[in-house]
């Protein structure tokens, strides 16, 4: 089955008309996105969009033997005018099931939002699934008997979308996830490759067409990573994004709770509204024992703080309790931590502080603490397949590419 993607932006396309936003200026030549729209088999038109039969061309198709045209989701704005060689376009009730002259069975998914997606199965067998703009399956309380061949969906926007897949079984270790309906909410460019191949997915320009069921190699997911940066730099925010595509996740909080303190719980509060609702949180500083079991993904925010528990522990900001044995009974609990982020055979996404690059610290105490949790950064980064710094919001890749083509699915 062949998949001809005319366009691949949002409703609205990229840029946005008469938008003035960085993301919107900066889309341009192969970065520019017409609306969405799927050619299947020359056969089957998925949306219908403003010069479609000109999209078509450029790409090598024609739309004149297509049997059916089918809407995803509301058209808003003026009514498009259908090309005179097309038939009416219409969409689906959900879970009805609509047989093809050309040998296509397509079946209407119900969504959690206005519009219907649809799961097309070709003569021989291949499965696609795809969705609507802002859209993910609803009813998957049961697995499906076999993963999609491919899905198309907004990975960007609806990250869930992928992980309620991913939980049911119809997103499998070979599913090729495509991300469309890009919109200018999504980074530009190369950091936009490298935030989907995080999630296991990759976009195509407009134009490209893909065959279905067709061996792709899956962006490699790197098994561990650290993310450093500095105070609200979006450390954090950059970490979660990595995982949200993933049913379950096991968010590791080293901070804890401080009593009688509300602008802790205030921070605490933001970072537990911003984490999907399936995601299960642990309170704790005994990192070694999570890592050294099977399960899935680990978040661990953050190592700073799980420093400042350990120096608590070993008395270690204290000058003389320091040299009598605390620097000793820290590097042996630094050395154990580490030695789990090797062992560790579960997917880890660290976060960490940098803290060395301001003011030096007036106190011995806080000098220890800025030395030892640069040490504590450069051991932990050594075991992790990528590392992240995130600056102003913007993520800069250390170490490990995360966008490569490997030869099998990623880890997560």
């Amino acid at each position: 089955m062949e998949l001809t993607l005319l366009g691949t932006g949002a409703p609205d396309g990229l840029p946005r008309p008469s938008c003035p936003c960085a993301a919107c200026a900066s889309a341009r030549g192969p970065w520019a996105r017409a609306a969405t729209a799927l050619l299947v088999d020359d056969a089957l038109l998925l949306d219908l969009t403003p010069g479609a039969v000109f999209a078509a061309a450029r790409a090598g198709h024609s739309l004149g033997a297509v049997r059916q045209v089918l809407l995803t989701h509301p058209h808003d704005g003026p009514a498009l005018e259908l090309p005179a060689l097309l038939p009416s376009a219409g969409r689906v009730p959900d879970g009805q099931v609509l047989t093809l002259i050309s040998g296509h069975r397509v079946r209407a998914v119900a969504m959690d939002a206005p519009g219907t997606g649809y799961e097309v199965t070709s003569p021989e067998g291949e499965r696609l699934l795809y969705l609507p703009p802002g859209a993910a399956p609803s009813g998957l309380d049961g697995r499906v008997d076999r993963p999609y061949d491919m899905v198309v969906c907004d990975v960007i926007a609806r990250p869930d979308a992928v992980a309620r897949l991913r939980s049911a079984g119809a997103v499998g270790p070979t599913t090729e996830v495509i991300a469309v309906h890009l919109d200018h909410e999504a980074p530009p460019g190369a950091e936009l490759e490298r935030r989907l191949a995080a999630a296991g997915a990759r976009t195509v320009p407009d134009g490209t067409t893909l065959v279905v069921g067709e061996y792709h190699a899956v962006p490699d997911v790197p098994r561990r990573v650290l993310v450093t940066g500095g105070a609200r730099s979006g450390k954090s925010l950059e970490a979660e994004q990595r995982l949200e595509t993933f049913p379950e996740v096991v968010y590791v909080a080293t901070g804890g709770r401080r009593d009688g303190d509300p602008e802790w719980a205030a921070r605490v509060g933001l970072h537990r509204e911003r984490r999907p609702g399936a995601w299960r949180t642990e309170e704790t500083c005994e990192l070694t024992g999570l890592l050294a079991v099977d399960g899935p993904p680990l978040l661990i925010d953050c190592l700073s703080l799980w420093l400042t528990d350990a120096m608590d522990r070993v008395a270690a900001w204290e000058d003389e309790r320091w040299h009598d044995g605390g620097e000793t009974a820290l590097r042996e609990r630094v050395a154990e931590l580490v030695a789990a982020v090797r062992g560790t055979r579960r997917p880890v996404v660290l976060v960490t502080n940098e803290v060395g690059s301001g003011v030096v610290p007036a106190t011995s105490a806080g000098r220890r603490f800025r030395d030892e949790l640069g040490r504590l950064n450069a051991a932990v980064a050594a075991e992790c397949e990528q590392v992240l710094l995130v600056v102003a919001g913007q993520a800069l890749v250390l170490r490990g590419q995360g966008v490569s083509g490997g030869s099998g699915p990623g880890t997560f």
